[in-house]
């Protein structure tokens, strides 16, 4: 069934898994009481028949939508559930990285919780003083390592958690999406502790929807689709399939795309205000004009739920004054999903004077962009509003990362970031001398 795999740490044999739903929670009891033990349930199979291997030393990626059992597999490798149905063998410490606080006891403090987790990793209580330190200078989370985790707030959960699960000596890492709830710089050091572990021979098996990490850290990529494996491989091939299939499937998204533009003019995308941000990492300035909206639309006017290479978006962002502002200064800062400024611009930068803004004045501005080919990952967008120049500005409002897209795979290979337009010509052409030795050799 398999191919010949060399000492495979983690192995599934047709592992399926089924939950009893029930539709009302007497039914339940009614099923147990029940001398006829008449069925009071449907079962929800949230796996079904999922057979691979993963090499010792292998980072192994799992995507696929939501509700598609992608957690249910990482629980059962955790040794959490157990399988309806298969095999499921597992060699070596696994830490695990799930649910948010998930093994974590909310009453006791972030220091009872790492001594609790490490000791049922099987970590004496001699090495786990010996590694406390490092444990909490990563979390970086101060004298709330003495506080009840219940106190906590998401990230700080997860920081805690993800440090203890690097400092037991991992066989095997197993890492959800709980690291999404992490701020930037976090999970900036997370990726980069992951690729430690990775280049040190941990086994690691990663979830996720970020596809940028995905292909910067896998060696074969999982696709589960409704719990099943639609495809298993190479983690740039399967990227690209899954990638190719939600965009098919967003079948709104492309009936946008592809509607008629008769009654759409162009020069009155810029007539609405945007209203709403829907995510605020951080925030600064000194609020005499804040960002009230931020959208970003396909060249007709429509909102866009994914980006494409080489397409042109209008970057849509609403300011609103709350003090006089001389010289407003509107422009957004496009960062990939390292959390790295990859591009931006402004106003200013691109020679558009707006007027000054008196107090309840609100201006939206459309900055028309032609993206480049870039590679497939998230990038978010983050907007702001200055009052000076260039040379001189005092920022009123600054959010970072605001709006996140996700970038599809184009047709053409990206490699590195982008793509640069280029055109290739031959210039010239000259016989090397072996070749026209062996010409004349023929010849003659």
């Amino acid at each position: 069934m398999f191919d010949q795999v060399t000492d495979p740490v983690v192995e599934f044999n047709q592992v399926s898994k089924s939950y009893p739903i029930y539709e009302k929670p007497g039914d339940r009891l009614l099923e147990l009481v029940t001398l006829n033990r008449t069925t009071r349930h449907r079962d929800f199979w949230a796996l079904r028949d999922v057979s691979f291997r993963i090499r010792r030393g292998e980072t192994f990626c799992v995507i696929g939508e939501n509700g598609s059992g992608k957690s249910t597999m990482l629980q059962i490798v955790a040794g959490i559930l157990q399988p309806t149905s298969g095999k499921a063998n597992i060699k070596g410490r696994v830490a695990a990285l799930l649910e948010l606080g998930s093994g974590f006891n909310p009453e006791f403090s972030g220091r009872d919780n790492v001594y609790l987790n490490a000791a049922i990793l099987g970590l004496s209580s001699a090495e786990i003083d010996r590694r406390y330190k490092d444990i909490e200078a990563f979390a970086e989370i101060g004298e709330f390592i003495h506080q009840p985790v219940k106190t906590y707030s998401s990230g700080m959960i997860v920081r805690l958690a993800f440090s203890v699960a690097i400092h037991v000596d991992p066989e095997i890492l197993l890492v959800d999406e709980a690291l999404a709830v992490g701020d930037i710089y976090f999970r900036q050091r997370c990726m980069r502790k992951v690729h430690d572990l990775r280049n040190k021979g941990v086994t690691i098996l990663f979830v996720s929807h970020a596809i940028g990490d995905v292909k910067a850290i896998g060696d074969t990529t999982l696709w589960l689709d409704k719990g099943t494996v639609r495809e298993l491989g190479p983690t740039d091939i399967v990227v690209s399939k899954y990638l190719a299939a939600m965009v098919q499937k967003d079948s709104a998204y492309l009936e946008l795309k592809h509607r008629s533009t008769a009654d759409r003019e162009l020069s009155n995308v810029g007539d609405t205000v945007v209203q709403g941000i829907p995510n605020i990492d951080h925030r600064y300035g000194d609020g005499r004009a804040q960002v009230i909206g931020i959208s970003v639309l396909d060249q007709y006017g429509a909102p866009l739920y994914l980006l494409e290479p080489a397409q042109r978006i209008i970057v849509r962002i609403s300011v609103q004054a709350k003090e006089e502002v001389q010289n407003p200064i509107v422009g957004f800062m496009l960062r990939n999903h390292l959390g790295i400024d990859f591009a931006g611009t402004n106003t200013a930068r691109e020679g558009h004077e707006l007027p000054p803004m008196n107090p309840g004045d609100i201006f939206t501005v459309d900055f028309l962009v032609d993206l480049p080919e870039l590679y497939p990952a998230h990038f978010s967008f983050s907007p702001a509003i200055a009052d000076g120049t260039l040379h001189y500005y005092k920022n009123c409002d600054w959010i970072d990362n605001a709006l996140t897209l996700q970038m599809s795979h184009g047709e053409g290979q990206v490699y590195g970031y982008l793509h640069m337009p280029c055109r290739v010509e031959l210039s010239g052409f000259r016989e090397t001398k072996h070749k026209q030795i062996a010409t004349e050799t023929t010849l003659g």
